[in-house]
Order: structure tokens, then sequence, then C-alpha cells
């Protein structure tokens, strides 16, 4: 019987735990906060980060990392990008080393400039990792909403394998070799997402929201290519399919960051007012230094890192993108 840990129970955490919980009878899901873990175990409900949702009963919750992976067969790694590293650290004591290791954080590590698998590969050395990506809101997926995802991995039946741990008859999940390609779209789709956001806080129209999903994608390809991803990967799930869905989707805490932005608004001032995490703030700076590092032009995260960072104005930042060089559309 496979015995399932979830580290982390932030709303994409908590609802892989309630997935993988139709799939698997012994599900523990780690939450930092006791009133989640009291909340989920005495209601089955995470009224704090996923409000409206019975989670199923076989999920069980505690505040203690070591107990929820300990001789756990997979163990899925749920935490936000900026504490993943000290999460998995504290946990890594207790994890098996048979244990199969999930990861479905979306993020670029500040300063290593790590993905989010590698991250865990350095402090689970000698596991097997598998990421997990693709168009998907926690909350229309705990509702059974039908979902596609994507298990990536360099080993072939580790992603077959938790390919089947998480596929429900409204979750379908599909496997990829390309974890970069994978993580990658993952993470800079969020990027694009606080642009397109700030287009339409500036009431832009729909053409200007077109044109940065479309340039945004060959920004992230670009990248990933020179960071020997597949360009195909991100013409799938975890690149335009997420890419998309986060660009348009009113669900989307990236693109609501982006409206208020263009709005007027200040960013201290809107992650104040928030608990959940908007992923693509960090990744806006990460994604800026990767691409001085390999030496890659990405005007639009480096025109939201200016808008986030600088104290550029909004239209600022998009008449600078529309003034550039003209240029052919591929890169030769």
């Amino acid at each position: 019987m496979t015995r399932l840990a979830v580290v982390g129970a932030g709303a994409w955490g908590t609802t892989l735990a309630h997935v993988g919980a139709k799939r698997v009878a012994d599900v523990l899901l780690w939450a930092r906060e006791p009133d989640v873990v009291e909340n989920i175990n005495t209601a089955h409900r995470n009224t704090r980060f996923l409000d409206g949702v019975a989670i199923d009963p076989n999920v069980r919750a505690t505040n203690d990392v070591l107990e929820a992976v300990y001789d756990r067969d997979v163990v899925l790694y749920a935490a936000p990008s900026h504490v993943l590293r000290t999460v998995v650290r504290a946990s890594s004591t207790c994890v098996s080393s048979k244990a199969l290791i999930v990861v479905a954080t979306k993020g670029i590590e500040r300063g290593s400039l790590a993905l989010m698998t590698d991250v865990v590969a350095a402090e689970l050395p000698g596991h097997t990792v598998v990421a997990i990506s693709g168009p998907s809101f926690a909350a229309e997926v705990a509702r059974d909403q039908p979902t596609a995802l994507v298990a990536a991995s360099n080993e072939a039946t580790a992603a077959s394998e938790i390919q089947q741990v998480l596929s429900t008859p409204t979750l379908r999940v599909y496997t990829n070799d390309d974890v970069a390609g994978v993580e990658l779209g993952g993470a800079l789709k969020n990027v694009m997402a606080i642009a397109t956001g700030i287009a339409d806080g500036l009431e832009l129209g729909l053409n200007s929201r077109a044109a940065l999903i479309t340039r945004g994608l060959a920004e992230m390809t670009r990248l990933g290519v020179a960071l020997g991803a597949h360009a195909a990967t991100f013409a799938g799930l975890a690149g335009l399919g997420d890419l998309v869905l986060t660009c348009t989707g009113a669900l989307s805490r990236n693109r609501a960051l982006g409206v208020e932005i263009g709005r007027g608004r200040k960013l201290e001032d809107i992650l104040a007012e928030r608990e959940t995490v908007a992923e693509g703030v960090v990744t806006t700076e990460s994604a800026c230094d990767l691409a001085k590092k390999e030496g890659i032009e990405m005007p639009i995260v480096q025109g939201v890192a200016r808008v986030l960072f600088e104290g550029w104005d909004p239209r600022a930042a998009i008449t600078a993108l529309m003034s550039r060089d003209l240029r052919p559309e591929r890169d030769e």
C-alpha cells in the first residue's frame, strides 16, 4: 500500500492531498499553522486556504514535519519556493531512503537560481525526484473539474508511478522527461501573468493581452532552450497551457497582483494584505538574474522587474516594450 505525505497545506498542497486520498488510503498532510491542522482533522476542511471544499476524510494533518514524512513511500513537497529548501532540510532526517520525491512548487530559487527539483535533490541526495506542473487552479481541481497535469522526471518509471497515484476520473496526468522545460514553464508563466495583469489593470484591451501572452511564451522558450529544455515542452501543458490559464483566469493570484499594480497600487501594500503567496514576484527577480547569466533577452520579464522593484510607471514599461527595435518574430 502506498503511503503518501504532502508537505505544505496551502491551497495546492491541500488539493493534492485530497486528490491523492482518492487513490491512496493513507495520506498525511503537514501544515505549519495549528488552526489548519485542527480544521482538517476535526471538520475535514481547510477554510484558511481552500475554503468551500470538503477534504477527503482519509487525509490526516500534523504540525510535525518529521512525523509527516516518516517511512512514507511518496513525499510530495508543496511549500512556497522561498521556503522550500528550509522545509525539505527540516524533514530530511526522516525521509525514507526508498521514498519517491515529488515537487509541486513552481519557482526559481532566489540567489542560487536553482529549479525546485534541484533544490530538493540537493537536500535529499540519492532520491528520484518528479516535478508536477500544468494548468491547474487548486479550487477547480479540488471540486473535480476536469484538469490535465504533467509529471516530469529523468526516470520514466518514477513519472509513471506518480501518474498513477494522482490520476482520477477528473484529473488526467501525462508524463514527460523534460524536467527543466516543465519546471521553467511553470515558474516563468507567473511572471507573464503579472505582466498581463498590469495590462488589464491599465485597461489596454484584449490585443495587448494576446501580444503579451504570445511574446511571453517566446521569452520562456528562449530561456528554456538555452538551459537545455526542449522547445516543444513550452507548447504543452506546463508551458502554453499553464500560461494561458494564469494570464487569463480570474483565480490567478499573479494576474490579480498585476491588475492592482496596473491600477496604481504599490507592491508592498498589496503583499501586506495577502496571506497567500504570488510566486511570480520572487520568480521575476530570479528570472532576470538567470537571463542575465545566460545572456538571454527577456524584455517582458525585465519590464515587470522595473515596475515591481525599480518604481517604473506601468505605462512607461509598456511604452518601452512597444518602442524596442523592430525584429523578426522567430529567433534565428
